[in-house]
C-alpha cells in the first residue's frame, strides 16, 4: 500500500505525490526542507489527514527526517537575549505598577490592568517558575475548585470546566494558569521578570504618612546568598504603585507587610492568617484587599497575613477576585497621582 508523499518540486516549493511510506520525503534530504517549502509541505500532508490518517503520520514523521533548522552563530543568541532583557530593564526601571508576586491574585491583576494599555505593569516573581501554588490543587492534586461567582474570570480568559451549580472545577489547575499566563503575557504593556526577588520597598516620608514608591531587587540566586557572600548590593525599580501578593508560605511570604511593621507603618504584631474556614475566608480577603499605605496594596493571601482573615484552603476564587481588585484599585491611585 502505497501513501501520499511529499516530493520537491522544480519551483522549489513542496506538493503531494504518490510514494512509498517513509520514503516519500527522501527529496527533501540533505537541502532540508525549510522556509516556504517547509510550511508548504506542512500544509499538504495537513490537508490530507481527514482522509488519510495513516498516511498523515507517516509524512509527518518523514518530514522531520528531512528537516534542517536554519543555521545561525551562537552568539546571535547571547546578543538577542542580552540586549532584550537590559533593553527592558532600561524600560522598566520607572514604570506605573509593580505587581511582587506572579501567582493567582497577582496573575489576575497584572491580567485586569491589561485592558489599560497606557498603564506600564512589571511583574516580578522570585521563582525561575511563576504561577506560585497554582499549577496543582489541594495536597498535590490536580483539579482545581473555583467557587461562584468567580466562574466569571474563568469565562472571561477562556478556561474550560465542570459547573457543579454553586462552584465549578477545572480538570487541572495548570490548564487555568497556563492559560491566565498567556492572557496577561501577551500584552504589550505587561512584562514579567522572573528570578527577580524584591529584597526591600522604596519609602518616602510624604505628609504625615509613609508613602511606598518602588520596590528593592536583586536577582534570587543572589537573594539566597547574601549570607554567604558580601557586597552584592541590589538595584530599585521606580513605581507610582506597588501591589503586593507574596502569599503566605515560605521566607517570602507576606513580605511587604513584614517590612511595613518593621517601618511602624503597620501596628506591631502582625495577627498573621486565621484557621481554615472557607465561606469566611474568601469573602474577607475579597473585602479587605486595600490600598495599606499610598502607594502599597495588598492582594491575595498576604491581605489574611497582614488583617488575620481566615484561610480559605484549596479554592481559588477569592484569589482571582482579589487581584482584579487590587488592579483597580491601582488604577484609582494612579488617577489621584
Amino acid at each position: 500500500m502505497f501513501a501520499t508523499g511529499v516530493s520537491r518540486v522544480a519551483s522549489g516549493m513542496c506538493r503531494l505525490a504518490p510514494r512509498a511510506p517513509r520514503a516519500g520525503l527522501a527529496g527533501l534530504a540533505g537541502s532540508g526542507c525549510t522556509s516556504l517549502r517547509w510550511k508548504s509541505a506542512v500544509s499538504a500532508v495537513v490537508a490530507a489527514m481527514p482522509t488519510d490518517p495513516e498516511a498523515y503520520v507517516t509524512n509527518k514523521l518523514a518530514m522531520f527526517d528531512a528537516m534542517q533548522f536554519t543555521p545561525i552563530r551562537e552568539s546571535t543568541v547571547s546578543r538577542e537575549m542580552t540586549q532584550r532583557y537590559m533593553s527592558e530593564m532600561l524600560e522598566y526601571a520607572e514604570t506605573d505598577v509593580v505587581i511582587v508576586g506572579a501567582g493567582s491574585a497577582g496573575l489576575s491583576c497584572a491580567y485586569e490592568l491589561t485592558k489599560h494599555p497606557d498603564i506600564k505593569v512589571a511583574i516580578l516573581e522570585q521563582n525561575v517558575a511563576p504561577g506560585g501554588g497554582c499549577w496543582l490543587g489541594g495536597q498535590l492534586m490536580s483539579s482545581m475548585v473555583v467557587r461562584k461567582p468567580a466562574d466569571e474570570f474563568l469565562d472571561e480568559i477562556e478556561v474550560p470546566y465542570d459547573d457543579q451549580g454553586d462552584y465549578v472545577v477545572v480538570k487541572h489547575a495548570a490548564l487555568f494558569m497556563s492559560s491566565l499566563l498567556r492572557k496577561a503575557l501577551l500584552a504589550p504593556n505587561v512584562k514579567l521578570f522572573n528570578a527577580v526577588a524584591v529584597e526591600d520597598l522604596l519609602v518616602r516620608q510624604e505628609a504625615e504618612s509613609v508613602a511606598v514608591r518602588g520596590v528593592v531587587t536583586n536577582w534570587s540566586l543572589v537573594t539566597q546568598n547574601h549570607d554567604t557572600q558580601s557586597c552584592m548590593d541590589p538595584q530599585v525599580m521606580e513605581a507610582k504603585v506597588v501591589v503586593t501578593a507574596t502569599g503566605h508560605d515560605g521566607p517570602m511570604g507576606a513580605s511587604s507587610a513584614k517590612r511595613l511593621e518593621s517601618l511602624g507603618a503597620l501596628p506591631a504584631g502582625l495577627p498573621g492568617m486565621g484557621a481554615l474556614d472557607m465561606n469566611t475566608a474568601e469573602d474577607a480577603v475579597v473585602q479587605m484587599t486595600s490600598e495599606v499605605v499610598p502607594g502599597l496594596i495588598f492582594a491575595g493571601m498576604e491581605v489574611a497575613e497582614a488583617r488575620g482573615c481566615n484561610r480559605m484552603g484549596p479554592t481559588f476564587g477569592a484569589m482571582l477576585l482579589s487581584g482584579q481588585k487590587a488592579a483597580n484599585l491601582a488604577i484609582q491611585a494612579l488617577k489621584r497621582g
